[in-house]
C-alpha cells in the first residue's frame, strides 16, 4: 500500500508539472490507477513494480467485466500506460507490463453539430431584459464565433482580448495559446456586454480579469455554461442533445462546408494533429452527398 500511495503523489507531480495536463486530465489518470490498484488488492496485493502484463490483460478483462465500454476502456488503458511510463523515468520499475497492451477499438463517433438555423434560434431564445441575458448572448456568439472550448471560454480574460484587430488569445489543452480570429457579431455583444452590464457588477479581488462572470462577480464555471445551453435548447423544443462543444463542432463543420482550409481550421481549434480535424471532412463528405443527392438532375 504504501509504495501505491507514493507513486500515485509522484505521478500527480509529474503529469501536472511535465506533462501540463489539466485537473480535469489529472484526476482522470489518478482514478484509472487506482482502479489498478483496487484490482491488484482483490489478488492479495502486489507493489506497482510487480504487476505483469498477464496481470494487466486479466485486468482489463475485470474491467469490460464490470460494464465499462470500449471507449471508457481505452481511456482507462491510456492512464497505466502513463502510469508505468513515469515509473520507468523515476526508476521505480525496470520492466514496462503495460508497453504490450492494445487498446479496444474504437468507432469513429462523427460530432453532433447544429445547423445555423438552430444557432440562431438558440441565441434568439436568450432573454435580454434578464441582468444576465447580454452576457450569455455575448458568450454563445464568442464560443461560436471563435469555436472554442468551454474552458477556455470560461477562462478568457480582458487583457487577451484584441478587438482593434479582431482577434482574441485563447490558453487551451497543456496551456498552449493561440491567436483566434472573432468576427463582427461577437465583437458587437461582446462590447455591448462588457460596457453595459459587467461595469454594474462588484467583481471579486483578483477575478477583475475575467470575461464572464457570475452575478456574484466571480468567473463562470463550466457547468454553468452547460445549464445555460441546455436550458435555451428545451425553450425552443430542440430535440438534439447538446453541450457546449457542440457549438465548436458546428463552427468547424461550418467553416469547412463553406471552404475552409483544413489547416487554417486546425490553427483555429488549436489542435495537435490535424487528423483530429480531418473528422469534419467527414462531415462535409455527408453534407456533399446531400447537396449532390438534392440538386443533380439525374439523382
Amino acid at each position: 500500500m504504501a509504495e501505491w500511495n507514493s507513486s500515485f503523489k509522484g505521478f500527480k507531480v509529474y503529469l501536472r508539472l511535465e506533462r501540463s495536463l489539466s485537473e480535469n486530465t489529472v484526476e482522470a489518470y489518478l482514478r484509472d490507477v487506482n482502479r489498478l490498484f483496487e484490482y491488484t488488492e482483490t489478488l492479495g496485493g502486489k507493489n506497482p513494480d510487480l504487476v505483469s502484463t498477464d496481470d494487466l490483460k486479466k485486468f482489463i478483462i475485470w474491467i469490460n467485466e464490470l460494464g465499462m465500454l470500449a471507449p471508457t476502456q481505452a481511456r482507462v488503458l491510456s492512464g497505466i500506460k502513463a502510469f508505468y511510463k513515469f515509473l520507468i523515468l523515476e526508476n521505480l520499475t525496470k520492466n514496462d507490463p503495460a508497453s504490450l497492451l492494445e487498446s479496444p477499438k474504437l468507432a469513429r463517433k462523427l460530432p453532433d453539430t447544429l445547423s445555423i438555423i438552430d444557432i440562431n434560434n438558440l441565441i434568439a431564445a436568450i432573454d435580454l431584459s434578464k441582468a444576465e441575458g447580454m452576457r450569455n448572448k455575448a458568450m454563445l456568439e464568442v464560443l461560436y464565433g471563435c469555436g472554442l472550448r468551454v474552458s477556455e471560454l470560461t477562462n478568457l480574460k480582458i487583457s487577451n482580448l484584441y478587438l482593434n484587430i479582431d482577434f482574441i488569445k485563447v490558453t487551451g489543452k497543456g496551456d498552449k495559446e493561440r491567436l483566434v480570429p472573432i468576427g463582427s457579431e461577437a465583437i458587437k455583444y461582446l462590447n455591448i456586454y462588457m460596457d453595459e452590464q459587467r461595469v454594474h457588477l462588484k467583481i471579486k479581488p483578483g477575478k477583475e480579469d475575467y470575461v464572464f462572470l457570475n452575478r456574484r462577480g466571480a468567473p463562470l464555471s463550466r457547468v454553468m455554461v452547460f445549464i445555460i445551453i441546455k436550458d435555451l435548447a428545451e425553450k425552443i423544443g430542440l430535440k438534439k442533445s447538446i453541450s457546449p462543444h457542440t457549438f465548436r463542432h458546428s463552427f468547424a463543420t461550418h467553416l469547412i462546408e463553406g471552404g475552409a482550409d483544413l489547416r487554417a481550421v486546425q490553427e483555429m481549434l488549436g489542435h495537435e494533429s490535424i487528423t483530429t480535424t480531418e473528422i469534419y471532412t467527414h462531415l462535409d463528405r455527408d453534407f456533399l452527398r446531400d447537396t449532390i443527392i438534392q440538386f443533380h438532375p439525374r439523382s
